[in-house]
């Protein structure tokens, strides 16, 4: 009886924690969702970080094509001069089309690391300058979790929840700027 009895009142306990977990579970967690992609493409100071990297990326465009230039009238005037040359001028010209070929191997990857280091840079700034706008947002609005669709894996979203657009124009609000239409 004794025995029966404490198993009874085990099976109770257990279902009334197995209910109030349960009923915890069931609490609403409010979300919301950003794109941080779009933020960056649609804001005046996103615009402003990719208009400076397209620059940069030309101008080091610029620099890498000269070098090729360089290297192609190298090899033409040994191509067809190298019959009528000394044998002392043409390896001369070929030492100094090999310091060329590096020289360019060498700024393109310092353009290369330069450009990565400058995207870095300017991404992590516009992300410290939104993250506070994104954190009063979800604070006004109650909620417990916000989510960037670029980082998250998020495969389906209610567009409702959506607070891109609101980011962006807050975010460029604090900068004092006005998108261009």
């Amino acid at each position: 009886m004794y025995k029966k009895l404490a198993t009874s009142l085990l099976v109770l306990s257990m279902m009334v924690v197995a209910f109030s977990l349960l009923a915890e579970a069931q609490q609403v967690i409010k979300v919301g969702i950003i794109n941080s992609q779009e933020i960056l493409e649609k804001s005046v100071e996103g615009k402003k970080a990719i208009a400076q990297l397209e620059e940069k990326n030309r101008k080091y465009q610029q620099d890498l094509s000269k070098a090729d230039d360089q290297i192609r009238q190298m090899e033409t005037k040994l191509n067809t001069q190298q019959l009528t040359m000394t044998q002392e001028a043409v390896l001369s010209l070929s030492a100094d089309l090999d310091r060329k070929k590096t020289e360019r191997q060498r700024l393109a990857e310092d353009a290369n690391r330069d450009m990565q280091e400058l995207q870095q840079r300017l991404i992590l700034k516009i992300q410290s300058e939104v993250m506070p706008v994104i954190s009063k947002l979800g604070q006004e609005k109650g909620l417990d979790l916000i989510l960037d669709l670029r980082a998250s894996g998020v495969l389906y979203f209610n567009p409702t929840i959506d607070l891109t657009s609101e980011v962006i124009k807050r975010y460029d609000a604090s900068k004092g700027t006005t998108p261009a239409k």
